[in-house]
């Protein structure tokens, strides 16, 4: 809705009433309906001089007009629409926007018609004044509220028909389904018995039980030979002919009960156990088994490269029935390397004997001739159990991921802003029996904290920056708290320049960075993304970058920046087309700044801690902030 306020003004005396929207100062509709009194008054004044001067082609008052607009104020500017009622003026008021989408005038017309109406219908006609409107106060009160929120004609008609002798209580309630009743459609109440009722026959009908006809039956048994192979459904023809004894001829009723009800059951009866020896021999079972042939002897050559710098001999399989040991696999290496690694000194000079058969599928052959694998060796484990060490949740964990954003206009910092998430990581569901995880926690170091945002369905705040947690046990990790850190107070762990000289043709650029000396560890692994203005036909770099000219970009990977160490230099220096002496546009050039870390404390300075002490609800895992938009100019 595009109107803020409504208001009811005489033509002389002070403002008799005032509705304001919820997020709209009633201190500033005060100021607009005061500018509008000013402004009437000068118009007024303006009449009157001209008047005394002999010029009387001015007419009548601007503003005494049945209905109009203007625009006042000075440094705050409001629109006011207005409609003239006798000696009352209806106000509407709302801002001055150039967009018409934001604010609809027509619309603002429209509500201040509908307020004419409420105060015409109180006072029983046009002839509307101070007086009468005292007398039916509260009715337009509440009637303007309504109508300043946006109200419909069905329901502004049954309103006004309902000021007099039905009450306010009417007026405002009994409005609701008035459209649903002149549209002719029924209530919620009418409508909830059919909704039962359906709900009751979908139950009945889903939890009913019936038997198929033998007749239904036999048409599937017919069909589903169909679809059997024929050499298999002569076979079960046979046994069906040999087993089942010949049914009576006689015509039966379709919906009689099967008699499969007053058969007992039969669990081991309805097998057989087949006592062919030949199912036990793996060699038959093998017999159609393809073995793919090896490729050519032309296609496991390699390929000669001729090239300047990757000369040598590329691809080619090379095929061996013996097993080469490991001293001849590191030979190569030896010599490379100058010798220090030998293999003999850790493995025997043995061969790996290749065990013979069907590798490993004879284990599989059943029968009385089976081979038994030997024993495996006590304290032999596999590969991924030697180096992989599979660490167990303990109970619940929590930590806190902190995304900084910053942006430098050559030295001096012009915005920064950090948002912090807090992370709750439970028992997985398997291990916890979808048990729900339920504990309290305090938060400590919020002095630089801006604004907090719970998740209230899992976390209800218990004061004093205590909270409670209950949720249930998730894979993944479940962000529970948002807060957000004032920018006077947000500490920077890395601040950056970028000097920028053209000179003729020829573009310097070099970054300058420095780390913050209170973070608890250096930044390992910053990456610097310099975004150039042209693809360089020639590019001086130092130290030495990736060029990606695709994307025109230029990045320099630093593995760690010292935290108390001189500031460290990035450079690059490329011609550009235009000169600074041609009066040409300004060079836009921007660098991008990514890096993440992992610790124990954050990086805004807060931290979990259990609410009792020396109780351990939960576990502080490291905790990991990273960049988000970190940029210079």
């Amino acid at each position: 809705m595009s109107i803020l306020a409504l208001s009811l003004q005489p033509t002389n005396g002070s403002d008799i009433l005032l509705q304001t929207r919820e997020w709209f100062p009633p201190a500033r509709a005060l100021v607009a309906l005061s500018a509008f009194r000013q402004t009437r008054l000068a118009f007024a004044s303006g009449k009157d001089q001209s008047t005394e001067d002999g010029d009387t082609s001015l007419g009548d008052d601007p503003l005494a007009a049945s209905s109009g607009q203007v625009i006042v104020g000075v440094e705050s500017r409001y629109r006011v629409v207005y409609r003239l009622v006798n000696s009352i003026y209806v106000l509407g008021i709302t801002t001055v926007d150039q967009d018409d989408s934001v604010n609809n005038v027509f619309e603002c017309i429209s509500i201040v018609n509908q307020a004419v109406s409420v105060v015409v219908t109180a006072c029983r006609g046009v002839d509307v004044t101070p007086e009468k409107l005292s007398r039916k106060y509260a009715e337009i009160y509440m009637a303007l509220d309504i109508v300043l929120r946006g109200v419909s004609n069905i329901r502004l008609a049954a309103m006004l028909a309902s000021m007099h002798g039905d009450g306010i209580a009417k007026m405002v309630h009994s409005a609701i389904h008035t459209e649903n009743k002149i549209r002719g459609a029924d209530s919620w109440i009418n409508e909830e018995v059919h909704s039962v009722e359906h709900e009751a026959s979908v139950e009945a009908f889903s939890n009913a039980r019936f038997e198929l006809p033998p007749e239904t039956l036999e048409a599937g048994d017919e069909v589903a030979v169909t679809l059997v192979p024929t050499g298999q459904s002569s076979s079960i023809e046979q046994q069906d002919q040999q087993q089942k004894p010949e049914e009576d001829q006689a015509e039966k009723d379709p919906f009689a009960a099967s008699d499969a009800l007053n058969k007992p059951e039969e669990l081991v009866g309805g097998f057989k156990k087949d006592k062919d020896p030949s199912t036990s021999d793996l060699t038959k079972a093998l017999a159609g088994l393809e073995v793919t042939t090896l490729p050519p002897a032309a296609a496991t050559e390699s390929t000669h490269i001729g090239v300047e710098g990757f000369e040598g001999d590329y691809g080619g399989i090379e095929f061996s029935n013996d097993g080469s040991t490991l001293p001849e696999d590191f030979e190569g290496i030896n010599q490379a390397w100058g010798g220090g690694l030998d293999a003999s000194e850790f493995v025997g000079p043995k061969k790996v004997p290749k065990s013979q058969g069907l590798g490993g599928l004879e284990f599989l052959q059943t029968g009385s001739e089976a081979a038994t694998p030997a024993p495996a060796a006590v304290g032999a484990g596999t590969l991924e159990n030697i180096l992989v060490k599979k660490t167990e949740m303990k109970g619940p964990e929590m930590y806190i991921s902190e995304e900084i954003s910053a942006e430098f206009w050559e030295s001096l910092l012009a915005r920064v802003g950090l948002m912090g998430v807090v992370y709750l990581k439970t028992m997985p569901p398997k291990s916890s029996d979808d048990k729900e995880t339920e504990f309290s926690f305090r938060i400590e170091g919020t002095s630089g904290v801006k604004r907090v945002v719970m998740q209230s369905s899992r976390v209800s705040s218990l004061g004093n920056g205590m909270f409670h947690v209950r949720t249930a046990p998730s894979e993944e990790p479940i962000p529970i708290l948002k807060y957000s850190l004032l920018p006077r107070l947000t500490p920077l762990p890395l601040r950056v320049r970028l000097i920028k000289r053209h000179s003729g043709t020829l573009l310097s650029l070099m970054i300058q960075f420095v780390s913050n000396p209170d973070l608890p560890a250096p930044l390992n692994d910053v990456t610097f993304v310099l975004k150039l203005p042209v693809d360089p036909t020639l590019l001086k770099v130092s130290p030495k970058a990736v060029l990606n000219r695709s994307e025109r970009e230029l990045k320099w990977h630093v593995e760690e920046i010292p935290l108390k160490g001189t500031p460290g230099r990035l450079r690059a220096r490329m011609p550009v087309d235009s000169s600074e002496e041609e009066g040409g546009e300004e060079i836009e050039v921007v660098c991008y700044v990514k890096f993440s870390y992992q610790g124990t404390k954050s990086l805004s300075g807060v931290s979990l801690r259990p609410a009792s002490e020396g109780k351990t609800d939960f576990y502080e895992v490291n905790h990991r902030y990273e960049s988000g938009v970190y940029i210079c100019n």
